[in-house]
């Protein structure tokens, strides 16, 4: 049977829990439809997250941005929808989702929104001699 789009985001054990460090997904092929047109939108979707107990699948990841391609989506609802998504999965230390949107009528768009989990700061910079 061929692979299908999903909604359904899975995830595994972070190998490095007690640990601070990024995790950066770019996606250069993310689609969806104008809400208003019908007409197909193309972004590129960045990830950029802090795991905390638990980072999310890559396979699973690509079957739930392809789930996008059918949907009519403003692009400020589909990327705080993906960071919604993406904590109730992983419930990272720190999440920012942003959608460079292709130029559309002479405008190009990007939309980035953020997570930080309550109480969590990130390290200070070490400035080496």
């Amino acid at each position: 049977m061929p692979t299908q789009p999903s909604k359904t985001l899975e995830t595994f054990d972070n190998p490095a829990p007690a640990m601070d460090y990024t995790i950066r997904i770019e996606i250069p092929e993310f689609t969806c439809l104008c809400p208003k047109t019908g007409q197909p939108d193309f972004a590129t979707i960045y990830i950029d997250y802090v795991p905390d107990e638990r980072c999310l699948e890559l396979k699973a990841l690509k079957l739930y941005i392809w789930s996008f391609r059918e949907e009519g989506a403003f692009h400020e609802k589909v990327t705080n929808d993906m960071l919604a998504d993406f904590i109730a999965a992983c419930q990272p230390r720190f999440m920012r989702v942003t959608g460079r949107f292709n130029v559309r009528g002479g405008i190009y768009t990007s939309i980035t929104a953020e997570h930080r989990k309550e109480g969590w700061q990130p390290p200070q910079p070490v400035t080496l001699p």
